[in-house]
Order: structure tokens, then sequence, then C-alpha cells
């Protein structure tokens, strides 16, 4: 027996310093799997992450927490070894040879390929880009992480919040040595995005530590925690900490940020796109591929949009004039109409609450209505939010956050308050449709419950895809009849002539140097939309160049393929298999988007 032990010892060591030495060869060797290989690169930028850790929730169904005190490292140096990192993952996975790949398999490979391909080809302007601005940054992202996604439902919860909260000096310093860096390569923001970020940062920190979003998040969730769990004494204690924590780091670090901020007043002087930088006409060009996934141009863009805003243009002046609003310019009707009491929600937060309830009875009215379209439904639900108030002024009319994959929290849909009194009811159906159902959720958490298939393709954005499903969704709800009434197709059109619009005027700033005024001015002409919604969008294209091209592109490719696969079947096709052919396998570069439809035609066929 004790001979069979030994035997028996000896083979279980051995086996573990075979899967020891198997393991350390994946990471730091060329992986003997591709499906290995994926799982290393993915692991690797999982753990480099910890925000994206906390946002996903991908190991605390592990019983791992370690992540949620942590910050990633934002210096420059810690940069350029994730781009060195970046090209030798690209470089060892063209290393296999991809022939010998078959459906899913090489799927996944092509668009890994393509994925980081783009990111590789972009080096040369690896630092033309805005990361503190008006929309997004750290003075935004980093509260809104342990406000909206951090949970904290027991004591070691609540040290990692703090811990945290200790960590903002060092991430702000990390992130002015990055800005210095773009400053001494010419990269500065432009003069409106300078100005409301001093503004943002004065205005998180203007009531004090005590009334502070970070304090009254932590004291709310430990509110949460039942009786039993944790005493009253304990929640103050850690909420005299975190006062202490905001007092003595968070806002000393604000501070500093603000102080550099306000350097770069003198520098920037003008409001400029991205044909202002170095080499700003080639980096505008990588954009346009990088966001739209083709090979498009800014001048055929720029044509696309001038007629789709003119055939848009003609559906809702028909519209306008059979609501008996046949005076004025098309945005003077649009005013007229969302003025309107029965379209206005008062400008109270009563109003607001009324707008969440509203958006609520949509998305809940459309999920009944799902079945003869979709065969296949996500699991995870979604719920409406306000914007985080200190962000609102700045922050697009809406958004969505996906739910964490632990199945924590559902999705969800912000919709920016900042003035109820201007949301017109007549848009509400369509802006629901865009980020919840069957829009952005829908297509987000059905990528995200994805069975099989490597973690990178539940989870990788692209942008023409993912826009385009989305603003696909607004124009299928309509098909569906959701939209019976003429006002509410008008406010399809309407949206739909907002993303017609942003193909004009994101070419004209960055292509074609229109100044921040002209680009306002033509989306108020032609949308009707508020100015304060006109300027916060044209803002944002100016810190996000190419990124509003992607709607438009993809709903139009989407829509081809849906008529090129329904010419081609005629009685076989149905949308229920489209649709599970264009979701079932996460998001997906056009290109290879339309590959995957030709093989389900020609599938189909036989």
């Amino acid at each position: 027996m004790k001979r069979v032990l030994k035997w028996f010892a000896l083979i279980l060591l051995l086996l573990l310093l075979v899967i020891t030495a198997l393991g350390l060869h994946t990471w730091y060797a060329k992986p003997l799997s591709i499906n290995w290989f994926y799982t290393r690169v993915f692991a690797a930028f999982a753990l480099d992450n910890p925000e994206f850790l906390t946002q996903m929730r991908l190991l605390e169904p592990l019983g791992l927490h370690g992540h949620n005190a942590k910050l990633a490292d934002a210096s420059p140096a810690e940069t350029q070894r994730q781009f060195t990192k970046l090209k030798a993952d690209y470089d060892q996975l063209k290393s296999y040879d991809a022939s010998q790949y078959k459906g899913q398999d090489r799927l996944s490979y092509d668009v890994l390929d393509y994925f980081l391909g783009t990111q590789v080809k972009g080096e040369p302007w690896q630092y033309h880009d805005f990361p503190v601005n008006q929309l997004f940054g750290v003075q935004s992202n980093l509260p809104n992480l342990l406000t909206e996604s951090q949970q904290v439902a027991d004591a070691k919860d609540a040290e990692d919040y703090l811990a945290r909260l200790a960590l903002f000096p060092r991430k702000m310093d990390e992130v002015i040595e990055s800005l210095t860096l773009r400053e001494n390569k010419k990269i500065i923001p432009p003069k409106f995005t300078v100005e409301k970020v001093i503004d943002q940062l004065k205005a998180f920190t203007a009531d004090g530590p005590a009334k502070n979003t970070l304090v009254v998040s932590l004291k709310a969730k430990l509110d949460k925690i039942p009786a039993d769990k944790m005493s009253q004494a304990t929640r103050d204690e850690f909420v005299k900490r975190a006062t202490e924590a905001v007092s003595t780091q968070v806002i000393p670090a604000y501070n500093k940020l603000g102080a550099y901020m306000e350097t770069l007043r003198s520098k920037a002087l003008r409001n400029d796109g991205a044909w202002s930088l170095p080499d700003g006409d080639k980096f505008y060009e990588y954009r346009i591929e990088l966001m739209t996934t083709t090979k498009m141009k800014a001048d055929d863009l720029h044509q696309l949009g001038l007629a789709e805003v003119a055939r848009i243009g003609a559906e809702m002046d028909s519209i306008l004039e059979k609501q008996n609003l046949a005076a004025g310019t098309r945005a003077e009707k649009l005013a007229q109409l969302a003025r309107l009491p029965e379209q206005t929600f008062p400008a109270t937060d009563e109003g607001r609450e009324q707008v969440l309830k509203e958006y609520t009875r949509i998305i809940d009215e459309v999920n009944t209505k799902l079945d003869p379209l979709f065969a296949t439904k996500p699991k995870a639900k979604v719920v409406v939010m306000r914007v985080p108030v200190f962000t609102e002024k700045t922050a697009p009319g809406a958004y969505y956050n996906p739910a964490p994959l632990d199945g924590s929290k559902p999705g969800t849909f912000y919709a920016n308050l900042r003035k109820p009194e201007e949301i017109a009811k007549y848009g509400m159906r369509t802006l629901a449709y865009h980020e919840a159902v069957p829009g952005h959720h829908f297509q987000i958490a059905i990528a995200q419950e994805l069975k099989g298939l490597p973690i990178f393709r539940t989870l990788l954005p692209f942008t023409a895809y993912t826009e385009g499903w989305a603003l696909y969704a607004e124009r299928l709800a309509w098909e569906m009849g959701l939209e019976e009434n003429p006002l509410d197709n008008l406010g399809r059109l309407q949206a739909e002539m907002f993303r017609s619009v942003r193909l004009v005027v994101d070419t004209g700033i960055h292509a074609k140097r229109w100044t921040r005024e002209e680009a306002i001015t033509y989306m108020v002409a032609n949308t009707g939309m508020p100015e304060i919604e006109v300027v916060a969008e044209i803002e944002r294209y100016f810190v996000d160049p190419g990124q509003a091209l992607a709607y438009k592109v993809g709903m139009l490719k989407i829509l081809a393929l849906r008529e090129k696969a329904k010419t081609a079947l005629g009685d076989k096709f149905t949308l229920r298999d489209f649709h599970d052919v264009v979701l079932k396998n996460g998001a997906l570069p056009l290109d290879i988007l339309e590959r995957v439809v030709d093989t389900y035609i020609a599938d189909k066929k036989k």
C-alpha cells in the first residue's frame, strides 16, 4: 500500500509540474492552442484594468474581489508598455496558421485579427486624443465607477471603496503626466473643453466633503446592508473615513488637476477639428476607418449625409404640414410642436420622475411584442436611471451601460434630465428603442450571454455594428407598428435625421474646417433639437472624431444586408433567422458581418 501511495504521489507531483510548466508556457510563450492564446490576451488585458473588472464583475463569482481596491496605471510609461504588448500579441496571432480554422474558429481569428490590426495601425496617433474632456475622463469616470458600478455588500467591500479613494491622487498625477506629454506634442484640447472641464472640477468639489457624491453614495450603499450584517456604528465609521478621504485625498487631487487645466486656458485658444492636430488629415482618415470599419472617405460620407438629410427632411416636412404646422422653418415648427402642453413634462423633480416612468412603460410594452421578430432574447433586464447630476450639463441626451456579467445588476439606460421640460414626448419611444429594447441593451446583453465563444467575442465593441444596430432597432420598431401615431414616427425621423446630420457635421468639423458655430447652426436648422442638446452633441464630436459617423453607416449596412438576404432567399427568408445571424455572433466589423450573412444565405439555399 505504501508503494502504491508513493507512486500515486509521484504521479500527482509530475502532473502538477506539467500543468505548471504548461501554464507558464501559455503565459510567457506562444500558447499551444489558439483558444489558450485568446484567453491569455483577454486575461492580461483584464488584470491590467481593475476598473473594467469592477464594471463587468468577472471575478466576483469566483470569490475574487481584490481588483475592487485598485486603479489602473494611467501613466505614459504604462500606455507605452501596453502598446508594445499589443503589437507583440498581434504578431503572435499572425504566427498561427489561420487556414486550418473553420466556422466560428475562423470567425474568432478574423475578428481579433481585425481588432488588433486596426489598433496597431493607429500607432502614429496614439496620443491624438483628449483623455480629459467634458464628456469623459478621470474627473467623471472615477466617481461614476464608485457610485454606479462598485458594489458594497459588506465591510470588505467598504474597505475596497475607501482604498480606491486613497488612490485618487496617484491616478490624477498619472493623468496630468499624460496630458503634459500631449501638450508637448501640440495635442491641446479645444477651448470649450478646457473651460467646461474646469467648471466640472469646481462643481464636483463645491459642496464640500460631507455632501460629496462619493460620500453620499457610500452611505446609501451601506444603508442597504441588513442590520444583522453591519451595525450602525460600523456604518458611521465608514462614512466618517470616507469623508476624511475625500477631504484629504480626493479634493486636493481634483484641485491639482484643476490647476493644470488652468494652465491650458492661455494655450487652448481655438475650437478646431482634427485637421488642426499634427498630421491631422491622416489621423481623421484613421478615425473614420476605426469607427466605421470601412474604407469610406470623408467627402463620400459628407455627400451621403447631405443626401440623407434631404430625403428625411422631406418626410418630416410632410408630417409637420399635416399637423397644421406649415409656417416657418423646420426647426421652428419642431420647436413649436415640442412646446405644446401635451408634449412636455414639468420642469421639476416630479417631471423627471414622470420621464423615467414613461421610458420604463415604453420598454415594458415593446418587450411584449418581440416574438414575431426575435427567436433569441436576452435574460438580463434593463432599468432607466437619471444621468449623474454633476455630469448632466455636458453629457449626451442618453446612453447605455451594460449589465455586469455576474447578473448582480441589470443593464442601465441613462436619461439626461437636466431640463425635463425640453424632453418632447413624441421622441421618447425612439430613444427607448435605441438605448434599451430592441437596441443597445438587447444586442449587448445577447452578446454577453453567448456560449461557446472566446470571451473577447462577447465583449469587443465595434462602433459601426453596435450603433448601427441601435439605429436599425429604431426603424424596426416602426416597422413592427409601434409608432402608428404620426408624431411618434416624426420622432423616429427626427432621430434618423440627427444621425444623418452627424455625417455632415463630423466631416465638416474635421475635414472641411467648419467652425463650432457653423456645425451648431446646421444641426439646429435640420433637426429642430433644442440648442442646449445640439451644443453638447457638437462639442462631443470635436473630442471624439469619427464616432458620430458610425451610426448611419452601420444602420445602412444592416438594412442592405437584410435586403440582400430577402432578395436571395425569397420565401425562405424570415426576420427571426436574419436577426439571429446578426446578433448571435457578437459585434463584428461590417465586412465580416457581410461575410456571415453571405454564409447564412448560402446555407439557407441548400
